[in-house]
């Protein structure tokens, strides 16, 4: 792993990875086909139509109808992959999902686009805070939130090849590289992206990083943070949770999303059934105002600063 300090590597948007490792998926596997809602260009897929003209579907602004052509084209044995805003597919086609792919169990990839608060200027229409809330209530669906862009690709590798429904959050805002070309995509794994023993930072998606520069700060103080990345809110690695709660003061939870039903409440959730800890759950409890991405992230507490402030007294606390 780098020694650079995490805020000072280069920023990376992971719609390029999607839509490369889409291609090769496509360029070795026939049944791989694209579905979107006339986001061809929010989804950086024009180089994938000109690729792949006619495995690449566009059913204009209907989402509901989207996820239903989706549903169809893996009842005939198709894998689609479908991108569209989260906002818009999450919220508008939510039955579809529930119905249509999670409870028929169809085998459809379901690639939410600047999701969390990535279209801030545009304000709460276009923020995608609850997608996660949402769906892991939903049965079937694995939920996944990369956190770089090789994250993203090797997510995208592994729903290709295993038979279900899934969501993946792709982001745009730009994240550093965490991982290595050797990274692999374990469902339900956490990794430790950081040793500590006296406080965890729980975190995943654009934010993880932010919990990494936390966890740098602390450790100028003397405080040794464990940084776990989640990439999967569904399933959680609940052992390395139990661990956690088990080994260090207390946990703090940062994500872009919302802190009812997110990945806060998965670990909250985890430790009030296995072993009862300190937490605190950072992230969006309301109708988040207009602002770019990176001032809304910090506005909710989750600068480095802030997450380190949260964990620091959870240590006090000790």
């Amino acid at each position: 792993m780098s020694t650079t300090p995490i805020a000072d590597r280069p920023r990376f948007d992971c719609r390029n990875a999607y839509v490369q490792t889409l291609a090769d998926l496509a360029q070795s596997d026939h049944r791989i086909v694209g579905v979107v809602n006339d986001s061809v260009g929010s989804s950086k897929l024009d180089a994938f139509r000109k690729a792949f003209p006619d495995r690449l579907i566009n059913v204009g602004i209907a989402e509901q109808d989207m996820v239903g052509v989706a549903a169809g084209l893996a009842n005939g044995g198709r894998i689609p992959f479908v991108s569209a805003a989260s906002c818009f597919l999450t919220a508008r086609a939510l039955e579809q999902i529930k119905a249509d792919v999670a409870y028929a169990n169809r085998n459809v990839k379901l690639c939410g686009m600047s999701p969390g608060m990535a279209y801030g200027e545009l304000g709460p229409t276009h923020h995608s805070i609850e997608d996660i809330a949402w769906l892991r209530a939903i049965d079937n669906v694995t939920v996944i939130v990369p956190v770089d862009p090789v994250e993203t690709a090797a997510a995208m590798r592994w729903a290709a090849a295993t038979e279900g429904p899934v969501f993946i959050r792709v982001s745009r805002m730009g994240v550093p590289e965490i991982y290595g070309d050797d990274y692999e995509f374990v469902p339900g794994r956490a990794i430790t992206v950081r040793e500590g023993g006296d406080v965890t930072l729980i975190s995943n998606g654009t934010v993880l990083w932010r919990a990494l520069a936390a966890a740098e700060q602390l450790a100028a103080d003397g405080i040794g943070a464990r940084v776990l990345s989640m990439p999967t809110v569904k399933p959680l690695d609940t052992e390395a949770v139990v661990r956690a709660a088990r080994e260090t003061a207390g946990i703090v939870t940062a994500e872009e999303s919302t802190v009812a039903g997110g990945l806060g409440g998965a670990v909250a959730e985890t430790v009030v059934s296995h072993h009862p800890t300190r937490m605190r759950i950072l992230g969006v409890g309301e109708f988040a105002p207009t602002g770019s991405a990176s001032f809304l992230l910090d506005h909710y507490g989750m600068s480095p600063t802030g997450i380190a402030d949260a964990a620091r007294d959870l240590v006090k606390g000790r």
